[in-house]
């Protein structure tokens, strides 16, 4: 298999100079659009690449292994660990915490150097090592999305760019010379996950939002101001970062969990939350996370948003079934179910459920009934999500309260 390189990039002092350059780095504007625009109000020029303290870790089969520093981010060194179990791959782990950890103005345009740095490295292994621009995929989350995009807009032919929940302010509805897009990569899919810091806007070829992009299972909302920004940046102000690290932990369980992330299209998320976008058509429903590449899009740019649902703690991955039932009669917590009619509910489950061979029905009354009654399911029609695939059930039998019934293949 022919090795690929991924680069990772995380979390990504005022000066009236219009303009800085930095040798092979090339230069650096503060005029519009990269500052006094309605989207950036602030100018601000960034810093020279000393102060930023780029590090580039190499992860490979033999060398899998690095002493983290303190100020160090956990997730880019574990994900290369957790991608070299999956693929034969050379992974090189982006650390910058000195570029970020300042006001947030300043932290965006410090990005900007640090696009630059990888795409210099890109060019330098292309050139000693005799690779190809096709052979290089990106990851970057928060800032360090938008620092991949201007990476790889310097990198024409790059093969991939994964935006994991790229941050809003001073990026979106900009220039899309400022912030990730299309036109930085052959193929880019961007994860969104926090209603709060994170980009709504679709910017990628194909644009996921697990359970609807804003607020996360298992974390709480973020109520900050805008005007809390440098303070988070900077360190002094608490920010519950749940939903925002969502989007690369979601990633990293892809690598480890193919199928765990079907994703569907549809026109928005409570569409999504009603059932209505279920089940897959062919070829419909990529996978969120590593495989999403093998998601073929019409016409070069997906049109469509993708919804899925995860879950609350690790495994986040989840199996979507679609189950039309029909009951003889039944009583649940949601109401009374007449017989004869047909009713519907999505499920989803914690692992892949394989091929389903017996689906088991009980039920019970909130009411004591002293006729001791028994009802039971007579069909159950089990359609998968994912591919559409149906299987049919029958019932022969009723059964009492609290009675399990086996319903079995027709």
């Amino acid at each position: 298999m022919s090795h690929m390189w991924s680069l990772l990039c995380f979390l990504i002092g005022i000066s009236y100079a219009a303009e800085v350059c930095f040798n092979e780095l090339g230069c650096f504007s503060d005029l519009p659009p990269w500052g006094g625009t309605e989207q950036r109000p602030v100018s601000v020029l960034p810093w020279q690449p000393d102060a930023i303290g780029t590090r580039f870790l190499l992860f490979t089969q033999k060398n899998r292994y690095y002493q983290a520093r303190e100020d160090d981010e956990d997730w880019p060194q574990e994900m290369c660990k957790t991608m070299l179990k999956v693929e034969n791959v050379n992974c090189i782990a982006v650390e910058w915490k000195k570029g970020v950890k300042t006001q947030y103005a300043q932290a965006a345009n410090n990005a900007r150097v640090l696009g630059a740095q990888v795409a210099f490295m890109i060019q330098f292994l292309k050139v000693n090592f005799t690779q190809t621009s096709d052979k290089f995929h990106i990851i970057g989350h928060s800032v360090g999305a938008h620092a991949a995009g201007d990476a790889g807009s310097r990198t024409p032919g790059l093969a991939r760019i994964t935006g994991l929940d790229p941050t809003e302010p001073y990026f979106q509805d900009t220039d899309v010379s400022v912030r990730l897009d299309t036109s930085d990569a052959a193929f880019v899919d961007v994860i969104h996950t926090d209603g709060s810091l994170g980009m709504s806007q679709s910017v990628g070829h194909v644009d996921f939002y697990p359970n609807g992009g804003e607020l996360m299972p298992g974390c709480s909302a973020n109520k900050g101001l805008p005007s809390s920004l440098d303070a988070i940046w900077e360190g002094t102000k608490r920010f519950d970062a749940c939903n925002h690290a969502r989007a690369y932990e979601y990633y990293s369980e892809s690598l480890r969990k193919r199928q765990g992330f079907v994703a569907y299209p549809c026109p928005n998320k409570d569409s999504f939350a009603a059932g209505k976008c279920f089940p897959c058509g062919d070829d419909t429903c990529p996978q969120m996370g590593y495989y999403a590449d093998r998601f073929n899009v019409t016409n070069g740019i997906s049109e469509t948003k993708y919804f899925l649902n995860t879950g609350s703690s690790e495994p986040f991955g989840r199996e979507y079934p679609a189950i039309p039932w029909k009951w003889d009669l039944l009583t649940q917590g949601f109401g009374t179910l007449k017989p004869g009619r047909t009713y519907e509910m999505l499920i989803d489950a914690e692992v892949d459920i394989g091929e389903a061979t017996e689906v088991r029905f009980r039920w019970n009354n909130h009411i004591l009934n002293p006729l001791r009654p028994k009802y039971g399911a007579s069909k159950v029609e089990l359609q998968r999500g994912r591919d559409n695939q149906i299987v049919f059930f029958c019932g022969i039998e009723r059964v009492a309260e609290d009675t399990i019934q086996h319903v079995l293949p027709c």
